[in-house]
């Protein structure tokens, strides 16, 4: 299919995720939450609305990681306290399900974390302030413009920060987000730090230029601990503060350029949130020109070779398109523009802009936030009021769906649409339905998900469904079959890590072995703590292997918290060692060599090499198909490896999305 803004609506991947377009929903924070600073229903709705609206990722702002120092305003995301974690994991599923991917802005206030100055004053006391320890710190001792006190931060507070941004992370992860962005711009902690004008310190969080960045820089490390390699992160810094006492945009290269290829994509912004300058530059008022600050992320790119993104005044479709067209940036990202029009996105795919409206730049929303918490838009008079309609059954007008892929999300996703009333084809490349599932069948551990593979099939073939079985989905067949609709469910396939020695006669894959155990040896060594690698491992025991697991995190950490005690049981009942912090570096016809946790190497001794290092999501199918109709998404694995319950969900709700009224 022809589209007027191809390069808009290019996927980009970072890190171990698929983004279906280069629009992405920057960062805001919302206030209605309830008084201990949980999203409610409306919060979830303002994030849901943005990513139905067709937008490839949706940012949650204002997510604080260390609280008693680190909040700006009375109303943002506490990430340190355990109990945000079930509506954390409801805005995170509202925003996946539409396809978007779910990013959690990471932030810490520093000498600008206002709440310990407001306590006793304008606000009662927040209930983790009501022991009197709240302390506003900042790069070096200085004092807020109403003369409360503001105290150089202590090397202990760093490091614990620094770790706070790591945990932050991790409960991210663990609440469904598939992106975390630092958030080091706008005058916030990492930008006090980095900024030579700000931080005058004489030890080594200061002085020099290497030691301005050890902040920010260790703070990256914290989260790659805590997520690994493959989640990817953002980092949003001003390119330019674009004020006097703020640096400019030689300093802001600078910056980007530590940052390359730590990171995995560079948002940059502008200005300063507490600068009355910088403010208007970082939130385009309407004297300004549209796209004002792209020229700053312009300027970066130049210089780096992480993806970078503009964000600022942006709401003509025709000017995002000649900016990465261009070159000056990979991502767009726009924030306003999602409040007055949520389907943006949606229109300008399915050539309606002409019925999109455009940001005035009037201030509403921004006015409404700062005097009475509540958001409101001059020309959308929804926004504020999602959740009276959130739970409707959306009535469909009736489309050609074609599925690629027939696995646990291929078909879900035929069924919800079949019952939709829409036509429905669905294509499966092999010869048989269940997708990568259905080499766990000799699992006996796993019956019950053969048992459910098969029941679904079942379904599929009594619906009123096209099956078509060894029937790859290419964009030949796209175009002869015409569909309004595809629905990209390839799914993954394994990492084969970059070990020497990987690809010799005693190394097989965790799938290999489920498809075949005979091949395994007596001694086994399997290489990640995943579930797969860890169930692999189980199974072998109990089928008389003598095994051992090898990780190179510091903790064998899945997200299913119940079946990881359950599998830990197993673990022990099978006298199944789990070596942690420890990484696979050459196999030989002796076993696997792994450095461990102090700096040396070890061999332990394997008949076979077992490895199970994750899920490679199948892009080049999703790639090849992205514009082979009017309405394309990607789910389940295919966008992102994840679980079971991420594939269902997603395929009911994406199915929802196509044709509603």
């Amino acid at each position: 299919m022809e589209m007027k803004y191809p390069r808009i609506f290019e996927p980009i991947k970072l890190g171990n995720v698929y983004f279906k377009n280069r629009i992405f929903a920057s960062p805001t924070g919302h206030h209605e939450m309830s008084p201990d600073c949980f999203p409610d229903s409306e919060v979830v709705g303002y994030y849901e609305v943005k990513a139905k609206g067709g937008v490839a990722a949706v940012g949650v702002g204002d997510c604080i990681v260390h609280t008693k120092t680190g909040q700006s305003h009375v109303k943002q995301i506490h990430l340190d306290d355990p109990l945000v974690v079930p509506q954390l994991t409801a805005v995170a599923a509202a925003i996946s399900r539409h396809g978007s991917v779910a990013a959690a802005e990471l932030s810490h206030g520093g000498k600008y974390s206002h709440v310990p100055e407001l306590v006793g004053g304008e606000i009662e006391s927040p209930p983790f302030l009501r022991d009197g320890s709240g302390i506003t710190y900042g790069p070096v001792a200085d004092r807020s413009p109403s003369g409360h006190p503001i105290l150089e931060m202590p090397e202990d507070v760093i490091i614990e920060i620094i770790e706070s941004f790591g945990r932050g992370a991790q409960v991210a992860r663990l609440c469904g987000f598939t992106m975390v962005t630092i958030h080091g711009g706008h005058g916030w902690l990492l930008s006090q730090f980095m900024n030579d004008k700000v931080n005058k310190r004489k030890d080594r969080w200061g002085g020099s230029f290497e030691n301005r960045m050890r902040f920010t820089l260790a703070v990256i490390e914290s989260i790659r601990r805590r997520v690994g390699n493959n989640f990817p992160i953002e980092f949003r810094m001003s390119g330019d503060e674009c004020f006097e006492g703020g640096y400019h945009i030689d300093y802001g290269v600078k910056i980007a350029k530590e940052l390359d290829g730590k990171v995995d994509l560079i948002h940059v912004s502008t200005g300063n949130h507490e600068a009355e300058n910088g403010f208007v530059i970082t939130h385009p008022n309407i004297f300004l020109d549209e796209g004002v600050n792209v020229k700053f992320a312009a300027e970066i790119k130049k210089h780096v070779a992480t993806p970078v993104a503009t964000v600022g005044a942006l709401s003509d479709p025709a000017l995002m398109e000649e900016i990465l067209a261009t070159g000056k940036a990979d991502v767009v990202q726009i924030a306003r523009q999602l409040l007055v029009d949520p389907e943006f996105v949606n229109k300008v795919r399915d050539g309606r802009e002409d019925d999109a409206h455009h940001c005035l730049r009037c201030e509403t929303c921004f006015s409404n936030a700062f005097s009475n918490r509540y958001h409101r838009c001059a020309i959308n008079p929804r926004l504020g009021t999602y959740v009276d309609d959130k739970f409707a059954i959306p009535s469909v007008v009736p489309k050609r769906v074609l599925i690629a892929g027939g696995g646990i999300a291929g078909m879900q996703a035929a069924l919800t649409a079949a019952e939709q009333g829409h036509e429905v084809i669905l294509c499966e490349k092999t010869d048989r339905l269940g997708g990568v599932l259905n080499m766990e069948r000799g699992i006996p551990f796993k019956f019950r998900i053969a048992e459910y593979l098969d029941r679904q099939a079942r379904k599929v073939a009594r619906a009123k469904i096209d099956v078509r079985l060894n029937t790859e989905v290419t964009p030949a067949l796209a175009k002869e079959l015409n569909p309004d609709a595809i629905l990209v469910c390839a799914g993954a396939e394994p990492v084969v890590p970059k070990i020497k020695g990987i690809k010799g006669a005693n190394v097989l894959s965790a799938e290999q072995v489920a498809e075949d155990p005979t091949r395994v040896g007596k001694r086994v060594v399997v290489i990640g703590a995943g579930f797969v690698g860890l169930e692999t491992a189980i199974w072998l025991a109990m089928r008389g292997h003598k095994v051992s697991v090898v990780e190179m995190r510091d903790k064998a950490e899945n997200g299913n918290t119940i079946h990881h005690v359950a599998v830990g049981v197993q673990l022990t009942k099978y006298g199944i060692p789990v070596v942690l912090s420890t990484k696979a570096k050459e196999i030989t016809s002796e076993g696997l060599i792994a450095k461990g946790p102090d700096g040396k190497d070890k061999l332990y001794k394997a008949d076979t090499v077992i490895y199970a290092a994750g899920q490679r999501p199948l892009w080049k199918v999703a790639d090849a198909l992205a514009d082979a109709a009017p309405w394309v998404n990607v789910i389940g694995d295919a966008r992102s490896p994840r679980v079971i319950a991420d594939a269902t969900r997603e395929a009911y709700y994406a199915v929802r999305d196509i044709g509603a009224v």
